[in-house]
C-alpha cells in the first residue's frame, strides 16, 4: 500500500495539532500568580477569575461578619470561606485561591490554602 504526499501531509499535520495542543496541559497558566495586595486593589479586573497567591494580616468585622486580608497600606481584599481563615485573626498570613471582582460586591478571594507568616 502506497501512500499518497498529500495523505502523510494531513496525518503529520494531524499529530501536529494534537501535540501542540498536550503542550499547554499542566502549564503555568494553570499556577497561581503571586502578587501583592495593592495590586489586586489597583488592578482588580486583570486579576478578576484568576488564582493568586498574596500575604497579608486577617481581620473582620462582625455585623455583618465578615473577614479580609489588609497589607500596611491598608488595601484589602475579602476573604472566604470563614472557616479557613477565622482562625488566624490578627495575624500574618499567606493565602491561595480564586480572585474575583466586580463593581458590585468588589474584591473576593476563595481561599484554598491559608498559612501562617512570622511577623
Amino acid at each position: 500500500m502506497q501512500i499518497r504526499p498529500t495523505a502523510g501531509l494531513a496525518v503529520l499535520a494531524t499529530w501536529l495539532a494534537i501535540v501542540l495542543s498536550l503542550a499547554g496541559c499542566g502549564s503555568d497558566a494553570d499556577q497561581p500568580r503571586e502578587t501583592t495586595l495593592a495590586v489586586l486593589v489597583a488592578n482588580s479586573s486583570a486579576h478578576d477569575q484568576q488564582n493568586v497567591v498574596t500575604s497579608g494580616r486577617v481581620r473582620s468585622f462582625d455585623e455583618p461578619l465578615h473577614y479580609w486580608i489588609e497589607d500596611i497600606d491598608l488595601n484589602r481584599v475579602e476573604i472566604k470561606p470563614h472557616e479557613l481563615i477565622a482562625p488566624h485573626q490578627g495575624k500574618n498570613v499567606e493565602v491561595e485561591g480564586h480572585f474575583s471582582f466586580s463593581r458590585e460586591t468588589g474584591r473576593l478571594l476563595q481561599v484554598e490554602s491559608v498559612n501562617p507568616v512570622d511577623p
